[in-house]
């Protein structure tokens, strides 16, 4: 694997094989980042490409004082809020009473499950939570993020990066616990 210096030297020298390279290391963490923001399937293909491609474009400018994942997480991150943004899909945080009603119900989830479909159950309950805590809780534990990484991807402070975390963990252990009791009660 070489290393992200040699990496981004090559790419701005021309190396096209070096910028697939960098695309191949990266996809998965764009393509979180734009899932966990964007709902719309038919979007987050063109918006992770156009990732890339602001990527390419910006690199001359990108000075190692992160990481380069971090720093192409944190163009994911800020295209897929402008995305938002420009077609006016709301971004809020939501309050307690907003948490509970809108994110207790649960929809379409198998009655019977094994560790596979659990896990499909917990990324369908994950994605009914706010972008942003999506995102911050995609960042951490599957990215395996820093607090200071997430803050630098996000722009956020870290005690709201903190709180965000802590909230998206309650309302999924929340949406857990009642399909564990609708079990239950079958």
């Amino acid at each position: 694997m070489i290393d992200d210096k040699a990496l981004v030297s090559q790419v701005i020298g021309g190396d096209r094989q070096a910028f697939r390279v960098l695309i191949k290391q990266n996809e998965r963490l764009v393509c979180h980042m734009i899932a966990r923001l964007i709902d719309r399937h038919e979007d987050r293909e063109e918006l992770c490409q156009d990732v890339f491609l602001k990527v390419y474009e910006k690199l001359g400018e990108f000075t190692f004082q992160s990481k380069l994942s971090t720093w192409i997480a944190t163009i994911a991150y800020r295209h897929g809020i402008n995305h938002l943004r420009k077609n006016k899909i709301e971004i809020r945080e939501l309050s307690e009473e907003d948490d509970r009603e809108q994110f207790i119900s649960i929809e379409n989830v198998e009655e019977d499950f094994s560790d596979r479909q659990l896990d499909g159950i917990v990324m369908s309950l994950i994605n009914q939570l706010p972008p942003q805590y999506k995102a911050i809780l995609t960042l951490y534990h599957v990215q395996e993020m820093s607090y200071p990484e997430i803050v630098e991807i996000t722009g956020l402070p870290e005690g709201t990066v903190k709180n965000y975390l802590f909230r998206a963990r309650q309302l999924l252990k929340e949406k857990v616990k009642q399909y564990l009791g609708k079990e239950a009660l079958l």
